[in-house]
């Protein structure tokens, strides 16, 4: 039976929240490294293909739109954060040290994100709606574009490398966090 589709763009990226929250619950509880691994692995799939088409197709349709348009650059700048622990844990392993604390500040960096632009009247979404988006089509577009990288990503392709748009590219030495590199 063919999976119903979300009834418009907002109720997709709900359910893309619901299915990561539900995943990091799946990580705490887990305790074996192949099933940590093979979670973190799908975390940073799902978050990966959420945080590209929120940047190339809804945060697009927001600007000049909703009343906030600070909602859209901090949407980035948190998208930007995650980027980067998404990467770190692509690259890495459960035995590393660090793996677990990275997976617990990415989990709650996404609960905070979510949060923003889920609240009732301030936040993105609410925002998007009141200013008479088309959600249906959004929500057509997010879909098929979600569809396409799903694919791609299950038909073997590796994730890409972070590519962020807030931060600047600054160089930090490991175990020196405030001392940038030459």
């Amino acid at each position: 039976m063919p999976r119903r589709a979300p009834a418009d763009a907002i109720a997709l990226l709900k359910a893309d929240h619901r299915k990561v929250e539900d995943l990091f619950e799946k990580f705490q509880h887990a305790r074996e490294r192949e099933r940590k691994h093979a979670l973190v692995h799908e975390i940073c799939t799902e978050l990966t293909i959420h945080t590209m088409i929120e940047e190339e197709v809804f945060y697009p349709a927001c600007k000049g739109k909703i009343k906030d348009e600070d909602l859209l650059e901090e949407g980035y700048v948190e998208h930007d954060g995650a980027k980067v622990l998404i990467a770190e844990l692509l690259d890495g392993s459960p035995s590393d040290a660090f793996y677990d604390a990275k997976v617990t500040v990415l989990s709650e960096m996404i609960k905070h994100h979510v949060k923003e632009e889920e609240r009732r009247s301030e936040g993105l979404f609410a925002q998007a709606r009141e200013a008479g988006l088309d959600m249906e089509a959004l929500r057509d577009r997010l879909m098929a574009r979600k569809e396409d990288l799903t694919r791609k990503f299950e038909n073997g392709a590796r994730l890409p490398p972070p590519q962020t748009r807030s931060y600047t590219g600054h160089k930090l030495e490991q175990g020196h966090p405030l001392r940038v590199a030459a």
